[in-house]
């Protein structure tokens, strides 16, 4: 599928917790309905890998405001190009979601203008439990399974900058870079 035009949106807070149900069927014809092909979903938490022909700093503003129009519901999107996203797992720091048992690894996806030097002045940590590092766009959090409940991540829900970001999980962003490639 990967093209210079192949991108990731990464939908933010929908069928989390009961909230912003959104079935993938539906949500691969909405954008296939706002003019992208080649569009695939990956699990429910609103990751969509699509080609488009419209220029890359419009897209995420586009799909935010097609999606309101549709849904009459406010839903933040993320959009990745493909090369980044292999960027993104490419560059991920040494060691970074090699361990899962012992470590839990998420990727912190950034929507401008929120940049990663502002996130990371702002994102809690507990010394000794979460590890944080820049990436370009993007913040890695990795946090010690055996220390979980000591861990800020949850905080994190509570700040402000945390509407201008989504998270998913290695895992999912190794699939994503994979499905968009």
């Amino acid at each position: 599928m990967a093209s210079n035009n192949t991108y990731i949106a990464l939908l933010r807070g929908i069928n989390v917790g009961g909230n912003n149900i959104i079935k993938m069927t539906e949500l691969k014809a909405y954008f296939e309905a706002m003019g992208f092909t080649n569009v695939v979903t990956y699990i429910q938490s609103g990751n969509v890998v699509f080609r488009a022909l419209r220029q890359e700093e419009d897209l995420a503003l586009y799909i935010e405001n097609s999606l309101k129009e549709i849904l009459k519901k406010d839903i933040k999107v993320v959009v990745v190009s493909s090369l980044e996203m292999r960027n993104i797992v490419d560059n991920a720091p040494l060691g970074f979601g090699k361990e899962p048992e012992k470590y839990r690894s998420d990727v912190l996806f950034l929507k401008p203008p929120l940049t990663t030097a502002e996130a990371l002045l702002q994102i809690p940590v507990k010394e000794g439990v979460d590890t944080i590092t820049e990436g370009k766009g993007v913040v890695y959090y990795t946090r010690l399974m055996s220390k979980a409940t000591e861990s800020k991540l949850s905080r994190l829900i509570t700040l402000p900058l945390y509407k201008d970001m989504t998270i998913r999980n290695w895992n999912t962003t190794v699939k994503l870079a994979t499905l968009s490639a």
